[in-house]
């Protein structure tokens, strides 16, 4: 959720949030509203000390005025259900409003759609288009099978088959080993979050067209570790020489992929469930933007040491999603497609889901909301298109990356999709 008060006195940070596409019209209303609900939050608070004062002097009254102590405190009680009534009438709008509003962008985050990114890096060359795509070669190589997924759940589902599993399994293995190393906390969450849950982390309501719905129990499937790992400090008050709190969650993960309907129908580049790693940091306000860098830096560590030519860009404000301040994407070149495609993104959500959550710190000079941070080390069907394509031979057959093959036992797949040492 969005800080009332910061909106109201911070330019930049309104600035922020017209940027998101919040009209101005909106957020004044948003703030006058606001400053009704406080006026009337103090009202009550004095009405409720008055009525205390007056429960006591009727204890230490004479008998002889006990009988218009009590009706004064009566008064006073209906007056205080009057104005609590008032206040509970003005906090919903503001609180329903706040909620749907989306966390103001960061100064210096490209304003625009989109299209409208910085890129910040480019790493490796283009390569042409292999002999085969990657939804070709998956099914050619038996890594995939999609007819029958399709068969037996529906479009935008598959089996993952024989090498292609251990090449998952390796792929997870070498980026958890590597996040451990950094002092990454590893954990396999639960899938199935309740609604508030969902709502705390900050993809309800603006997202939950995109969620699948267990009916009838209120549990939602998580589309990404992300959600029930930012749960794990809520409510608390974190030492802040603790900070940073690094986890690293790996978990299946569910989407609808809502909007896309015709988009990515081949293969396993956009499916409905899918795993992943995904890195988790709650920290200090004031070192957030260095924590995304070194998420950032963690997830450009693992890319590049697959051998995969990539871009990192900054998304702008269009495009970031409602609970991100600012967003980095990681985008692998897919030659089939002649373009940039998506496999990571780190985002800073400062602190619009710590305030949500009531996730704190403590320090010597006092305390204040957390900010925490999400990046995905390794979003294992999209790596495993791009290896497809990349690690594709003339002759029909894969090569396992070097990095790879300590974790998956073997080196190359040929042509019949036999494993070879």
């Amino acid at each position: 959720m969005i800080d009332l008060r910061r909106l109201g006195e911070d330019p930049d940070y309104r600035a922020g949030a017209v940027a998101k596409g919040i009209q101005s019209a909106t957020i004044d209303d948003l703030l006058a509203a606001e400053a009704h609900r406080r006026d009337l939050q103090q009202q009550t608070e004095t009405a409720r000390a008055l009525l205390n004062a007056a429960s006591k002097e009727i204890a230490r009254a004479d008998p002889a005025d006990r009988d218009q102590k009590v009706a004064e405190a009566q008064k006073l009680k209906a007056d205080l259900a009057v104005l609590e009534s008032r206040l509970q009438e003005a906090a919903a709008p503001v609180d329903e409003v706040a909620l749907a509003m989306p966390n103001p962008a960061e100064p210096g985050v490209p304003v625009g759609g989109e299209e409208d990114y910085r890129v910040v890096d480019e790493v490796g060359g283009r390569p042409p288009p292999p002999p085969l795509d990657h939804a070709e070669f998956g099914e050619r190589l038996g890594f995939v099978q999609s007819d029958r997924a399709v068969d037996i759940s529906g479009s935008r589902f598959a089996y993952l088959m024989g090498p292609a599993v251990q090449l998952q399994f390796a792929l997870v293995q070498r980026a958890l080993a590597r996040l451990v190393d950094s002092g990454f906390v590893p954990v396999v969450p639960p899938v199935l979050v309740r609604e508030q849950m969902m709502v705390d982390a900050g993809f309800f309501p603006t997202d939950r067209h995109q969620v699948y719905e267990i009916a009838g129990d209120d549990l939602f499937l998580a589309g990404t570790a992300e959600i029930p790992l930012a749960g794990l400090h809520r409510g608390e008050h974190l030492d802040i020489a603790s900070l940073p709190r690094r986890y690293v969650g790996y978990s299946t993960c569910f989407r609808r992929e809502a909007g896309t309907y015709g988009t990515d129908t081949r293969g396993i580049f956009r499916v409905h469930q899918f795993d992943k790693v995904e890195m988790f940091s709650f920290a200090e306000p004031d070192r957030s933007g260095d924590e995304l860098e070194a998420l950032r830096a963690l997830q450009e560590e693992l890319v590049a040491g697959l051998g995969l030519p990539y871009r990192v860009i900054e998304t702008a404000t269009g495009d970031l999603g409602a609970a991100a301040a600012r967003k980095y994407d990681i985008e692998v070149w897919l030659p089939s497609e002649g373009r940039y495609r998506e496999l990571t993104s780190a985002s800073n959500y400062t602190d619009f889901s710590a305030r949500r959550m009531g996730t704190r710190f403590r320090g010597p000079e006092g305390s204040g909301v957390l900010h925490t941070l999400n990046g995905t080390a390794c979003a294992v069907s999209r790596t495993l298109v791009f290896l497809f394509e990349h690690c594709q031979q003339p002759d029909g057959s894969f090569v396992v990356p070097e990095a790879l093959r300590p974790w998956c036992g073997f080196s190359a797949v040929d042509v019949e999709g036999r494993p070879v040492a």
